[in-house]
């Protein structure tokens, strides 16, 4: 059944094989993953496609478990709940306002990284956001 256009049954079949994998890959700070965010409620940023995959960069790891990550949108975007990346393979803007804490189960594979440069812009813009 679909709900203002999104199918939750099948977002939550692939939750629970995610929810079981126990192969956690590493990963570091300044890295760009394609993510399983799946169907959220509301306002929050959504995966995409068959496989609800969107690019999100690791900002804070916590342990090999769990990190804060930012979803990506590749439109470049300003003000003050958006910073510009642009490294390598990785174009767009991170949506600041959409950072949460998440589970390295949902990582799916590398995209890139970010330089030291944009992520202390980035970590700037968070600090302004969260006084």
């Amino acid at each position: 059944m679909q709900i203002y256009g999104k199918d939750f049954d099948r977002w939550n079949e692939a939750k629970k094989i995610i929810h079981t994998n126990e192969n956690l890959p590493l990963f570091s700070e300044r890295e760009v993953w394609w993510c399983v965010l799946g169907l959220n409620v509301g306002s929050e940023e959504d995966g995409k496609g068959r496989q609800y995959l969107r690019p999100v960069l690791i900002i804070r790891k916590f342990n090999k478990n769990i990190f804060y990550g930012i979803p990506i949108t590749s439109n470049k975007k300003e003000g003050i709940f958006y910073a510009p990346i642009d490294s390598g393979d990785v174009h767009g803007s991170v949506i600041l306002s959409q950072m949460r804490l998440i589970d390295a189960r949902r990582l799916s594979h590398i995209l890139g990284k970010i330089t030291g440069k944009e992520s202390a812009v980035i970590k700037q813009k968070l600090k302004a956001l969260f006084p």
